[in-house]
């Protein structure tokens, strides 16, 4: 027969082990919970955050991508224009953002510029961020005012050699593809011109269109309209393959510049923390988008090339893009406040 200290001692036993399985299931239970949330992600609407003011061509992209998006997942997707601090004010709300998929980012290559501008950043460009797709790349056009006694690359380059530091470019941002696809160009070419800085790239295109300055460096979208009316003339496209609606207008390396090659990009970014499963179907969700005719004919009349890259290929992009500009930028001597 079993005494009443035996008694007590099961008892006590019994209470201990309960305890430690309720203590274990509430440790497993967020998890449980939270795997639960992953696989019903997203169950309500989901914030872009675009760090520039709307209308920008980043803004037009963004809006086109997140209706698709909104469609294919059947949840709203919110533009939430940042802009401010070269783009930083936006960046940083993501970085600092929950990593539930609720919050995402839709950015250019300033990201992968801003490190090399700035000494001290509130977030850290690779460790705050899961880039999620390379979304498009956008050729940027080298263009002159037809005033200029240049037809070819070849022949700018000899003027400039000719008349060093009298010839000049107009960019915008210290980070913007404007600025670093002129300062890339004088290095490669070997040429003295000076930069003319803008607050804007609409500014500085006009200025160019004016005649107030020589040449610049716009992007495709937004040079085109001036390019077809004669208004400036085209030497050279940036990227490495020419354009198909500029057939006839060759690319830099090819024009005179071996090696050449630049385009500003946009791409999608996460918080950092942010599951392997939301990753995975945001991914998915904007391949597919941007793989469907309908967007692929779209963005290409807005001169982007489609990558849709997977969440690896975009890692290895931003930090190629980091290593080629941070010497870019170290020898051309750009500050951030220029």
């Amino acid at each position: 027969m079993i005494g009443v200290n035996e008694l007590q001692a099961i008892k006590r036993t019994i209470l201990k082990v309960a305890a430690l399985a309720s203590a274990a299931a509430a440790g497993f239970a967020p998890c449980a919970s939270s795997a639960a949330e992953n696989e019903s992600y997203p169950t309500r609407p989901i914030g872009l955050i675009v760090p520039v003011p709307p209308g920008a061509a980043q803004d037009i992209l963004a809006r086109t991508v997140g209706q698709k998006l909104s469609e294919n997942v059947g949840r709203t997707v919110v533009i939430d224009n940042r802009p401010g601090g070269n783009g930083m004010m936006g960046m940083e709300l993501v970085a600092k953002a929950a990593p539930n998929g609720y919050t995402l980012l839709l950015t250019s290559n300033a990201l992968s510029v801003l490190p090399s501008l700035y000494s001290k950043m509130t977030f850290d460009v690779f460790n705050d961020f899961a880039p999620l797709c390379l979304v498009a790349v956008v050729p940027n056009i080298f263009v002159v005012n037809p005033a200029v006694p240049a037809k070819s690359v070849k022949d700018l380059v000899a003027l400039a050699k000719a008349r060093p530091g009298q010839l000049n470019f107009a960019a915008a941002t210290a980070g913007g593809s404007v600025r670093l696809a002129g300062e890339l160009f004088k290095i490669m070419a070997g040429i003295d011109i000076v930069m003319i800085p803008y607050k804007g790239g609409g500014l500085a295109l006009n200025d160019v269109v004016g005649g107030q300055v020589h040449m610049g460096f716009p992007d495709a979208l937004a040079v085109m309209p001036h390019i077809k009316a004669g208004r400036l003339r085209a030497l050279g496209v940036t990227t490495n393959k020419r354009l198909a609606s500029l057939p006839d207008v060759p690319t830099i390396a090819e024009a005179g510049v071996p090696g050449y090659d630049m385009a500003g990009w946009y791409g999608i970014l996460a918080p950092a923390g942010t599951s392997k499963t939301i990753r995975s179907k945001l991914n998915g969700e904007i391949v597919k988008l941007l793989r469907a005719p309908e967007l692929l004919e779209k963005l290409s009349s807005q001169e982007a090339i489609v990558v849709a890259s997977s969440e690896d290929g975009f890692v290895r992009y931003l930090r190629d893009e980091y290593e080629k500009w941070a010497k870019v930028i170290k020898q051309a001597g750009i500050k951030a406040e220029q």
